[in-house]
């Protein structure tokens, strides 16, 4: 069976939210690394709440985290697909997989230095 492309506006785009949505999840609920940045992304968020930070404050934490997944989600999609394409390790492939968790890294520099600057005036 061949893959037919939705050309209509509505259903096209509600299934590519669809598609989102599942990959998300799946993000989510198979990948470690992930659900340990979803799980921080929580507890920020109830921090959030519990210090009442401002709208500002809100704007940066929200985008800190959206960055820190992601940039984590990208990062296992170019894992899976250097895992694909060459299942044994690979020097080459193992020098692209350290650059996409590089990445990562400092999208997770950038979001500690948010919460740093959002939650230390408050203790």
């Amino acid at each position: 069976m061949e893959f037919q492309k939705d050309n209509r506006f509505v259903s096209g785009r509600l299934k590519s939210v669809t598609f989102a949505y599942k990959g998300a999840y799946k993000l989510i609920t198979t990948e470690h690394s992930v659900m340990t940045q979803f799980f921080i992304g929580i507890i920020m968020t109830i921090a959030g709440f519990y210090f009442n930070i401002t709208t500002t404050e809100w704007i940066f934490q929200i985008f800190a985290i959206g960055l820190v997944m992601s940039v984590e989600g990208l990062n296992t999609a170019v894992e899976k697909v250097a895992d694909f394409i060459h299942p044994e390790y690979h020097e080459r492939i193992g020098f692209i997989k350290d650059i996409a968790a590089g990445a990562v890294f400092f999208s997770a520099l950038t979001a500690v230095a948010v919460g740093l600057l959002i939650y230390l005036p408050k203790f």
